[in-house]
């Protein structure tokens, strides 16, 4: 089945292009003052931080009309496309399409009578902006809500939902369907892949803290990525934006779907350790998650792991007794004091990224 291919602000989503990644903004969306409001340019530079670590697309939750005044200052201060997640009132996406907004989302279980479907569905077709709809378990519509096989109500209400924007021939459609368990994630959106080639947005919803979150969605992601199943990912987790959008890189990576950037290699230390890897990393990590360049970082504590086990890497550091070794492939490990380690791996690091 050919998949369509939709246009989310500067990302195309759907067909052959690379699977995408998204996070939703965490707090509320202050009412700015104006484009002078220190407040505006604290959330542009957040914004541009996630951009730089991988992040494609970001969601904001619009529950009124201040939240549209402020989400629209942002979306013409940054190029990374943002979305407006709309809830129960219709008319907050009608006037959020008075902005550069470059997707809205509705869920079909709360946003009322199809009338209101269709005059949004209809300023979108005007404007020019895809619609995400937006499928979850707990807020399925009232006559839906009855049916045991929460995978297969799900894709009868974006059924439903589809058939709307088709009769009032709108196609640029997301589709999303997100359950709490993921074999029910991997039926529904199987299921719904076999029979549609609208793009999906992928994740399991309400999936926890950071541990549990993670091995949820890799649970329901991989092997749908791997199947070729789905366009972008958001890794729903009670955790920072920051955590979601490296989840979301590192499931892509292990699905074989993307793998740009640093790849970080590290060992979980143990009594052997000379190196502490994970103050390294703490300090670290984020810098080292913006680097473009496909390069492999490996973070050892001990010479057993490190560059023995490592020495495939681009560049290494690890413990060696009173000394820290830092290694590159192909060249003789540079031996230092532990207090030279963070200048000499700096240095060693951007003539890797330079070359």
């Amino acid at each position: 089945m050919v998949r369509e291919t939709v246009k989310v602000g500067s990302v195309m989503m759907g067909g052959n292009w690379p699977v995408s990644i998204q996070t939703m903004w965490k707090e509320p969306l202050p009412a700015f003052s104006g484009m002078s409001d220190p407040r505006l340019a604290e959330a542009a530079e957040r914004i541009k931080h996630l951009q730089d670590i991988g992040c494609d697309i970001l969601r904001f939750a619009i529950p009124d009309e201040t939240s549209i005044e402020s989400l629209g200052l942002l979306a013409g201060m940054t190029s990374m496309p943002l979305v407006a997640d709309i809830h129960f009132d219709w008319r907050l996406a009608l006037k959020c399409l008075d902005f550069p907004i470059a997707k809205i989302r509705i869920n079909p279980g709360n946003i009322g009578a199809r009338w209101k479907v269709e005059e949004v569905v209809r300023k979108a077709k005007d404007r020019d902006v895809p619609i995400r709809i937006g499928v979850n378990a707990g807020s399925l519509p009232e006559d839906l809500r009855s049916i045991e096989d929460t995978a297969r109500a799900c894709i009868i209400a974006a059924e439903r939902e589809i058939a709307v924007l088709e009769e009032l021939d709108f196609h640029t459609i997301v589709v999303s369907m997100k359950l709490n368990e993921p074999a029910e994630v991997l039926r529904a959106n199987r299921d719904f892949a076999s029979k549609f080639s609208y793009p999906l947005h992928l994740g399991v919803t309400e999936a926890g803290p950071l541990i549990s979150g993670v091995v949820r969605n890799t649970a329901a992601l991989v092997p749908l990525l791997q199947e070729n199943i789905g366009a972008t990912i958001r890794i729903s987790l009670s955790d920072s934006m920051e955590a979601e959008v490296l989840a979301g890189r590192e499931i892509l990576a292990c699905a074989g779907a993307r793998n740009a950037g640093a790849r970080i290699v590290s060992c979980p230390r143990c009594g052997r350790a000379s190196f502490d890897t994970h103050a390294f990393l703490a300090r670290w990590s984020e810098r080292l998650y913006r680097i473009q360049k496909p390069i492999t970082i490996a973070v050892m504590g001990c010479v057993v792991n490190g560059p023995g086990e490592a020495k495939n890497a681009d560049i290494g550091i690890t413990g060696a007794g009173d000394y820290v070794l830092i290694f590159r492939k192909d060249r003789e490990p540079l031996k230092i004091k532990p207090a030279e380690a963070d200048m000499a791996f700096s240095q060693a690091l951007e003539s890797i990224i330079n070359e």
